[in-house]
């Protein structure tokens, strides 16, 4: 079967291609570096012709609330319509647990407008909305540092792993349409405040962390469901504790 993935060469894609061409599948690992670009729509024709599944798993390059917002819609659309060309049977897109709580986030935003348009796009689709990543540990430590401070919500979280996010994204690409979100999570549910701080002690830097309950996460006020899956999600199996010790020891 032939697949496309879309940011086939970032995190979650490079790990998802090999993943799937293990399995025997003829897939693509699309990106502007290949010349594959949603936005201007160069390449897409050429990427899709053939294709029975397409995983969109690309990220807006910036976080900037206008800026993100166009990155979604505009690809959203341009690869859609593509996709309508081609014939492709089933579209997959990576999207977050909690986009829909959180549209005071510009970027949570962005993706409920691209999950929008999937869902009336007319093509077979599914949503797979994921928990935060354990790789974004170190920039969500960023987003909350003043000096030597990292002022964090003490809301829950549930992070992932990025190898159990490709596990979860193959199977979805070798599944039937859902037409409908699924849910992925990691093992542990434990306080944003408190996970990040074990990962700066973990990975000696002299940074604290300091729970604010009015602490934004990417704009967003969070409170104890915001992050976190109550819908059944796919459980991952790595703790953060194996995720640490395989990916992220300090330099």
């Amino acid at each position: 079967m032939k697949i496309v993935i879309i940011g086939g060469t970032g995190l979650i894609g490079s790990k998802t291609v090999e993943r799937l061409r293990k399995r025997g599948h003829d897939v693509i690992a699309a990106s502007p570096n290949s010349g594959v670009n949603t936005i201007t729509g160069e390449g897409l024709a050429e990427a899709l012709a053939g294709a029975e599944v397409v995983l969109d798993l690309a990220n807006s390059p910036s976080f900037e609330d206008k800026a993100v917002l166009e990155f979604f819609e505009t690809s959203g659309r341009n690869l859609l319509a593509a996709e309508k060309v081609a014939g492709v049977k089933h579209h997959i897109a990576l999207s977050v647990v909690g986009t829909e709580r959180l549209q005071e986030s510009g970027y949570f935003r962005g993706k409920l407008a691209q999950e929008k348009l999937i869902k009336a796009s007319g093509i077979p689709y599914t949503i797979v909305h994921s928990t935060q990543f354990m790789e974004f540990l170190s920039g969500i430590a960023q987003s909350g540092t003043v000096g030597q401070t990292v002022h964090l919500s003490p809301a829950y979280v549930q992070p992932i792993a990025s190898d159990d996010v490709a596990d979860a994204m193959a199977d979805v690409a070798l599944s039937a349409p859902a037409n409908a979100t699924v849910e992925i999570s990691g093992p542990e549910r434990v306080r944003l405040s408190d996970l990040v701080a074990r990962y700066l002690t973990a990975m000696k830097d002299p940074r604290t962390v300091e729970a604010d309950a009015e602490a934004k996460y990417f704009g967003a006020r969070l409170n104890d469901q915001s992050l976190v899956s109550d819908d059944n999600p796919r459980l991952g199996s790595i703790t953060f504790e194996q995720w640490f010790a395989k990916s992220a020891q300090p330099k």
